[in-house]
């Protein structure tokens, strides 16, 4: 299954990429030790090129690689949506939400959420994003990597996760986000490269995009080319599910989520900024045809017999024996890609599982130094900061490996990690859009959404955990709960603000736009990198492709 060449190229990579971490960290260490900012923010010195890279890296993990692929194999392309959709909360960062974050001199979020509230909301908006990021980007990645890892090198799925965890936080909790930030530069790069080779070899060995369509043809099966579903789709992801609620999703996961947004904090200016985030959302366009068209091409190459599955444990659905789906981006490396490649292969899950993982250990020390034990020791120095910083990384890091028994229980890791999303999202969303869109958005009304929203999500969630599939709940897709939990909030913080009129601070009069087109006045960089330009240009792009996939 796997040679002596690629488990030599896998471990090389490993040692390579740990060792690019520790010396960027130490590149511009010239101080006995860094400074907050150097070691939280990469000292606000990242452009643009890096800045979506790194983002791109964040969120793009193992996990992702693994469970697009299932979804490709048992849906076709429509949770593909989830990467297009993405574009444009890209752009909604860029345009409107960077601006604020650079200028107010922020360093996490929840402290921009205290400048434009109250500190109730700083406090409660830094536990959920450290909870968010120990479960969505670390535990469930830990949990895709462990699978393909014990199923390629047969080695226990804990052993592998404890080896990846230790070299992972090695050089993010000495190095900080500079290394963070280079390390996920060079493995977007080796990611990007390794679903290319697969996408390939899927391609090729399926005859070919047309063939793949009369393949479908034949079964009755050409839904699964299609991005947008009709309403009642059994899938859950109709049009309605996909274009009401994935903004909510993604307007928390992509502008106001710590992990994602704190490449953008550590800008070298608002144009680097904002030209990272859209560069970003170019490379978007990408995990469609890379990740989910290669499921697909496998499960053309299940339906014609030219991919054995035997291997794969099965589950009973619908009354009816199938493979588990889980385990088909692992067969698709040992069955169709050439050995000597499988190496590379594995050097882009780990790429995937490692940056993942880094990303959000620096965000969790950056909330835990910034937003907690500063506010109780207000006088600590940086050199404290960033101590404190790495010792909650690697109790997170812990953390994280205790939920994985728990989170394992998902029969669909795509599905579960969007499932938790979904009620995580809305309230935070509807606090940040208000926040930035609305004067009269006050400081009591956000902070009771806030907790009454997100204790609404935790019951609902509970609910549909423990009733019958029959039950009110449990018929609602994970989509549809997640608009009507935001429209609940968005009402809810309306309604508040009457209560509760607002009264600003000289700070807080200046972090709200004035009209929908004052952000877009801002002149921005001249020729092709303007910010207005490019997000056009996306916005056609993202038209066109929405049409052909139709």
């Amino acid at each position: 299954m796997i040679t002596g060449i690629d488990i030599f190229i896998s471990i090389l990579y490993i040692i390579f990429i740990v060792a690019i971490g520790l010396w960027s960290s130490q590149r511009r260490k010239r101080q006995e030790s860094l400074s907050g900012k150097e070691y939280f923010l990469a000292g606000k010195t990242l452009r643009w090129p890096m800045i979506g890279l790194a983002l791109f890296a964040t969120n793009i993990s193992c996990l992702h690689l693994v469970s697009l692929a299932q979804t490709g194999f048992d849906s076709g392309l429509l949770y593909g949506n989830f990467e297009w959709m993405a574009v444009f909360t890209l752009i909604l960062l860029a345009a409107f939400f960077i601006p604020f974050y650079i200028r107010s001199g922020i360093t996490t979020l929840p402290d921009f959420l205290e400048k434009r509230y109250n500190k109730a909301c700083r406090n409660w908006l830094a536990f959920v994003s450290i909870l968010s990021a120990m479960i969505i980007h670390i535990a469930f990645s830990f949990l895709a990597g462990g699978i393909v890892l014990e199923t390629l090198f047969g080695v226990n799925m804990y052993v592998s996760i404890i080896f990846i965890a230790l070299l992972t936080g090695l050089y993010t909790i000495v190095g900080g986000l500079r290394a963070v930030v280079v390390t996920e530069t060079i493995q977007s790069i080796v990611l990007i490269s390794g679903a290319i080779i697969i996408t390939y070899f899927s391609w090729d060995k399926a005859g070919g995009f047309i063939n793949m369509v009369d393949v479908l043809s034949l079964h009755g099966e050409t839904d699964k080319i299609s991005m947008i579903r009709p309403l009642g789709d059994p899938s859950g992801m109709s049009w309605a599910a996909v274009f009401l609620g994935y903004p909510v999703l993604g307007i928390w996961y992509w502008c106001a989520d710590q992990t994602i947004v704190q490449r953008a904090l550590g800008a070298k200016d608002e144009n680097h900024a904002k030209a990272g985030a859209l560069f970003c959302g170019f490379i978007k366009i990408l995990p469609v045809f890379i990740f989910v068209l290669p499921g697909l091409f496998a499960y053309v190459l299940y339906k014609t017999n030219a991919l054995d599955l035997s291997s794969l444990p099965t589950i009973v659905q619908n009354g009816e024996i199938i493979p588990d789906s889980k385990g088909i981006y692992t067969l698709m490396i040992t069955q169709l890609v050439p050995k000597g490649l499988i190496g590379i292969l594995v050097a882009a899950l780990l790429s995937g599982l490692m940056s993942q993982i880094a990303g959000a250990l620096n965000s969790i020390s950056t909330l835990a130094s910034y937003d907690i034990y500063k506010r109780l020791k207000p006088l600590s120095s940086d050199k404290r900061l960033v101590s404190v910083g790495r010792w909650t990384a690697g109790l997170a890091l812990g953390t994280s490996m205790l939920l994985l028994p728990l989170l394992n229980q998902y029969a669909s890791l795509f599905e579960g990690i969007n499932d938790i999303i979904a009620h995580i999202a809305p309230p935070i969303t509807s606090v940040f859009l208000l926040g930035i869109f609305w004067k009269k958005a006050s400081a009591k009304s956000a902070q009771y959404t806030l907790w009454i929203g997100s204790v609404l999500g935790l019951v609902v969630y509970v609910i549909n955990k423990v009733s019958n599939k029959d039950s009110f709940f449990a018929n609602i897709p994970f989509m549809m709960m997640a608009f009507y939990l935001f429209c609940i909030c968005l009402i809810l913080q309306t309604s508040l603000s009457y209560i509760f009129p607002v009264q600003h601070t000289r700070e807080s009069s200046t972090l709200y736009w004035k009209s929908i087109s004052e952000p877009l006045q801002i002149k921005g960089w001249n020729g092709a990198g303007n910010y207005k330009f490019l997000s056009l240009l996306l916005i056609t792009v993202m038209g066109i492709l929405y049409w052909v996939f139709k």
